[in-house]
């Protein structure tokens, strides 16, 4: 067995992938919200800066959705 082979590169389910990982980030961000109820001012604070970075992240993992997508399109050319 040649071990020295690299294997191609299988992008045919990123967009999936990265789709999937935005909805759990905007699950996330939904559970951070919730909880601010339930916290103190610092904490609040913390939450709410977690979620613009998530929110950040989500923008993003879109621009690399819509990457992925076109270079299916474009069969990786």
């Amino acid at each position: 067995m040649d071990y020295n082979k690299a294997k191609p590169d299988d992008r045919s389910d990123n967009a999936e992938k990265l789709e999937q990982m935005v909805q759990n980030t905007y699950e996330n961000i939904e559970k951070a919200e919730e909880t601010i109820q339930f916290s103190d001012g610092e904490n609040i604070q913390k939450i709410k800066d977690k979620n613009e970075k998530r929110r950040a992240s989500i923008e993003g993992m879109k621009a690399e959705i819509q990457d992925e997508t076109n270079a299916q399109n474009n069969k990786y050319q």
